[in-house]
């Protein structure tokens, strides 16, 4: 169940192309079809692209911040999910 839940999105991703893909190129696709199956393929790699999880430049503060922990000085910690 864990897998499911962490990797939702990809999945969600594969079975949207899968089901596009039979529909549009199933019975005898024409220039239409192959066009709009390229454009919902671009739209997820794009968006995928886009909202993905990334290393930021903030990965420094982090580590100041863990070099000051526990020496007396007080920290407020943020928690933030990736996705």
């Amino acid at each position: 169940m864990m897998f499911v839940m962490a990797n939702f999105w990809p999945i969600a991703a594969l079975l949207l192309t899968g089901v596009s893909g039979l529909i549009l190129l199933s019975s005898k696709p024409k220039w239409n079809d192959y066009i709009s199956f390229g454009l919902i393929v671009g739209g997820i790699v794009t968006a995928w692209v886009i909202l993905h999880p990334s290393q930021t430049p903030l990965m420094d503060d982090a580590r100041k911040v863990q070099a000051v922990i526990g020496i007396g000085t007080p920290v407020l910690l943020e928690f933030q999910s990736p996705y």
